[in-house]
């Protein structure tokens, strides 16, 4: 029951994992900006938006930018943008290279000091678990993400895009 219970939960809003905020923040601001993708953002504005710190912020928008997903444009007039079309942009990647650690418990982690690890049964359920949740994700791109647009469109006051 147990087991069923996590692979249920990898495909609802019951999921077994939960994201650290550096990926939740990496999805909100490639969400608002495939929502304009005709004009720039800038960290304070999408800060503002989602009420979030700016120092956040930035290190996220960094590794966003060193992945390719954004594109960041100096200068007086500058700002962030998509770095790919949102149809190309896959959320399970995004995850992965936020996540700086997918290990569900300590025990998966080299240096386990736990005494069950021997005959523990969840070492082998919760891999399969964790597969499952980003499988998910694998299967969602941006353009998932942004529909309804108009919906997110209008909290922001924006312009419904086009997106592809």
């Amino acid at each position: 029951m147990y087991i069923k219970h996590i692979f249920v939960g990898a495909r609802t809003s019951q999921t077994a994992m939960r994201l650290i905020n550096h990926s939740d923040y990496a999805l909100r601001v490639l969400m608002r900006l495939a929502l304009q993708p005709e004009r720039l953002a800038t960290i304070a504005d999408i800060a503002k938006d989602y009420g979030i710190s700016e120092n956040h912020l930035r290190k996220v928008v960094h590794r966003l930018g060193v992945a390719g997903f954004i594109q960041t444009v100096r200068g007086k007039n500058g700002g962030l943008k998509l770095g790919r079309p949102p149809g190309e942009i896959n959320v399970g990647q995004v995850v992965r290279r936020m996540e700086p650690d997918m290990e569900l418990l300590p025990c998966f982690k080299a240096a386990n000091a736990c005494v069950l690890t021997s005959a523990c049964e969840l070492r082998d359920v919760l891999p399969d678990a964790r597969d499952a949740f980003l499988a998910v994700l694998d299967d969602c791109t941006l353009v998932d993400l942004v529909r309804p647009r108009s919906r997110r469109s209008a909290l922001f006051g924006l312009k419904e895009p086009r997106l592809s």
